[in-house]
């Protein structure tokens, strides 16, 4: 089975938003948009945005360092998304494990939110609908565009290469390498989603990743041992850091 998705290196991202920008203006052109900003300039500002990257202190003073965490729809294999939607809106395409919202279905009742654990849906208020990441499948299947190109917005505007993009299933996969070398993790993995996108662990200076970033214990490449404490802090901030917090009751 396909299991399209996001690996992102921790290690190498430098928070610059070029794929929060890339993917702003792909999608706001295409089949997804136009997604909506709400005074841009004014005091009361929101909107629609697939990718974000937030940036926060990891690890203990004297012994700390900015963290650039981008952040979109995980694309789950048990996307508790799906099930929950009333009218069939929200599902998760079979050939490649793209999970998609059907505006033309969708009734902007919001139990998608409440149910995803990552805070990953945009409510965009101006249409009344659930929109999210989609990985740009409108590009990544668009013959017409050159075969090394056919990758999300996103990927293709990182300057520091920090986000592949594959196949996860497919063990012969340069994501699936990454996975496996680096010791790449997916996202709270005890909440039982089987989250499709990972994330490559920061490395110590000596070149080592933090075994406390991973999920799992896996091999690593030989080098100096991790800074104690900063993995072990990245994952006690996801759940801060993605909103998981008790949600509300969304039955009348």
């Amino acid at each position: 089975m396909t299991q399209l998705a996001l690996v992102i290196d921790l290690d190498v991202c430098v928070g610059c938003h070029a794929c929060v920008t890339s993917c702003k203006q792909w999608n706001t052109s295409g089949p997804a948009g136009a997604l909506s900003d709400v005074e841009p300039y004014g005091a009361g500002t929101s909107g629609v945005f697939f990718n974000r990257v937030q940036t926060f202190e990891a690890g203990v003073f004297p012994d700390t360092e900015v963290v650039h965490f981008p952040k979109s729809c995980l694309h789950c294999k048990d996307a508790p998304c799906v099930p929950v939607c009333p009218t069939g809106a929200s599902y998760k395409r079979a050939e490649d494990g793209i999970v998609l919202v059907d505006h033309d279905k969708c009734i902007g009742c919001k139990y998608c939110a409440w149910a995803c654990p990552y805070g990953a849906r945009e409510f965009d208020e101006p249409r009344g609908v659930m929109t999210k990441c989609t990985l740009c499948v409108d590009r990544i299947h668009d013959t017409s565009i050159p075969e090394e190109r056919r990758k999300p917005a996103c990927v293709n505007a990182c300057p520091t290469s920090a986000r592949l993009f594959g196949d996860v299933d497919d063990p012969a996969s340069e994501v699936s390498a990454a996975i496996r070398e680096r010791g790449g993790y997916a996202l709270m993995p005890e909440l039982g989603t089987r989250p499709a996108n990972h994330y490559l662990p920061r490395r110590a200076p000596g070149g080592a990743a933090s075994a406390s970033a991973a999920s799992e214990p896996v091999a690593r490449p030989a080098g100096p041992g991790p800074r104690r404490g900063l993995g072990a802090q990245l994952r006690l901030g996801l759940g801060a850091l993605f909103g998981v917090l008790p949600q509300p009751d969304p039955r009348p």
